[in-house]
């Protein structure tokens, strides 16, 4: 499986991957590196969907059991929406399976610019945990919002984590906390699309199992750095990250349009 990778592309999987996980496991956006790298190394488009698939979910794995130790999961909660999210993920694998991602694009570069600007806006926003009472009109839309972010993360996947967060902070959970609750149902998104696209043949082992086991070490870091420096420290990479993503979902829009 391994033996014909040359030791440079080893490298670059590896050291991205660390990169990726790290983030990732703070805020979200991992796929930001993680997926071009695996498109910049020859993979087409859906096989490189597909085997980041493999590697982010080991990589959510670990930081979601990192956080889980630390208390920062609410499990309460979060039971009746997992099996939401994974129908909705498998679907959105299902789906890229026929239908081109870039669809989608417009729509996540929109969603990510007010993302942004509403958490510059607030800027005591999930610094502190005040919980929201939810009505049952607020608590249907909010799983409806999460199946759809799913089904995203199943269809194309990158800020997947950084949406999920933002949903559980306008909830009124802190950036650590609605780290931790993403980093759960970001995990369960990931593996149900992995499984969908495991059936369907579309994974590189070699390459994603390389990506994965840096992105184990990397989300373990970045856990720990988030669950260590506190919720001002990640507000900050969270709109940092967020700002990467919207320069790079804009210029791959930009650049489709001239070509």
């Amino acid at each position: 499986m391994f033996g014909d990778l040359d030791i440079s592309l080893v490298i670059i999987l590896f050291i991205f991957g660390f990169l990726g996980a790290f983030l990732n496991s703070i805020v979200g956006g991992g796929g930001l590196i993680t997926l071009p790298v695996l498109l910049f190394v020859g993979l087409p488009p859906a096989t490189a969907i597909a085997t980041n698939k493999l590697a982010s979910t080991l990589g959510n794995l670990t930081s979601m059991l990192t956080f889980l130790r630390a208390g920062k999961i609410d499990f309460k909660l979060l039971r009746p929406i997992i099996p939401l999210v994974f129908i909705g993920s498998m679907l959105g694998a299902v789906t890229v399976h026929y239908i081109s991602p870039d669809l989608l694009k417009p729509l996540i570069f929109i969603m990510l610019v007010v993302v942004l600007i509403y958490t510059i806006i607030k800027k005591d926003w999930g610094s502190i945990e005040k919980r929201r009472v939810m009505t049952k009109k607020s608590k249907a839309l909010f799983i409806i919002v999460l199946i759809a972010i799913g089904f995203y993360d199943g269809f194309l996947g990158p800020g997947t984590g950084s949406f999920i967060i933002f949903v559980f902070i306008i909830m009124g959970f802190d950036f650590i906390q609605a780290s931790g609750n993403a980093k759960l149902l970001n995990f369960i998104s990931n593996f149900a699309a992995l499984i969908m696209f495991l059936f369907l043949g579309t994974v590189n082992y070699s390459y994603g199992i390389i990506m994965g086991l840096s992105m184990i070490m990397g989300a373990f870091a970045g856990a720990k750095f988030a669950l260590g420096r506190g919720a001002t420290y990640v507000r900050i990479i969270f709109i940092l990250v967020t700002s990467l993503l919207i320069l790079k979902n804009g210029y791959d829009f930009f650049m489709e349009k001239i070509h």
